[in-house]
């Protein structure tokens, strides 16, 4: 029996130990065309023994390197790809420099700043306003999803005015006022301003009280039928009778 203390280690676990002794025989084969042969065949049950892989780019390239890797970069075959070496396989890039942003408000995000830049460097006064009601458009969206109280008009204004040096007025205040009424948000806080179409409770329990109301009074029309049915039946009777 042979214990695992006296095998070798893996170099790759994710692979197991019976592909790591296939890569070890492929360096015993000295015919070229037979090595690359089942080369190509060892490449293929490493993509089928790791199927999640293939979601990875270049996942072919990625399987040659490991080859190469698993045998000690000592497997002389030909690679479609380019053949790491000991010196470069392990080599981490650069990092990529992570863009600081500091946003005025952070509440607001830096987008909307860029936005602002845009709208007063732009020449057409026209567009340059429509930009402007934009932006308090939504500001005032933004407020409405995050907070739970309203923001006045005033407010939006004062935060417009520390983003563009106070150089941008918006002018649609009552149709902001409108849309944001009609909005009906589908995920995310329910906004203030939001309507809620439901029926109140007071009409719920009226009706349920009409109904009722209307169940007694057919159960004492009933019972009323039912007393003039026997007495009339009783008065025939006598008459029979006597």
């Amino acid at each position: 029996m042979e214990y695992n203390t006296a095998r070798t280690g893996l170099v790759m676990k994710e692979y197991g130990r019976h592909i790591q002794k296939m890569v070890d025989y492929l360096l015993t084969i000295e015919d070229k065309e037979t090595r690359q042969q089942q080369a190509g065949v060892l490449i293929e049950l490493m993509g089928f023994l790791n199927p999640h892989l293939k979601n990875v780019e270049d996942f072919r390239h990625k399987l040659w390197d490991h080859l190469y890797y698993m045998s000690d970069f000592k497997l002389e075959v030909e690679s479609p790809y380019p053949i790491p070496t000991r010196e470069n396989y392990k080599v981490k890039p650069e990092p990529l420099p992570y863009p600081k942003r500091y946003p005025k408000k952070r509440h607001l995000g830096k987008n909307i700043e860029v936005v602002v830049e845009k709208a007063l460097s732009e020449e057409n006064e026209e567009k340059k306003q429509g930009l402007a009601n934009a932006i308090a458009y939504y500001m005032k969206l933004s407020y409405n999803n995050w907070h739970k109280e309203a923001v006045s008009d005033q407010v939006l204004q004062t935060e417009l005015d520390a983003l563009s040096q106070g150089h941008l007025t918006f002018n649609n205040a009552p149709y902001i006022r409108k849309e944001l009424e009609d909005f009906k948000p589908s995920f995310g806080p329910v906004s203030t301003g939001a309507r809620r179409n439901y029926t109140p409770r007071s009409n719920n329990n009226n009706n349920r009280g009409n109904n009722m109301n209307r169940n007694n009074n057919n159960n004492n029309n009933r019972n009323n039928n039912g007393r003039n049915n026997s007495n009339r039946n009783s008065n025939s009777g006598y008459k029979k009778r006597y």
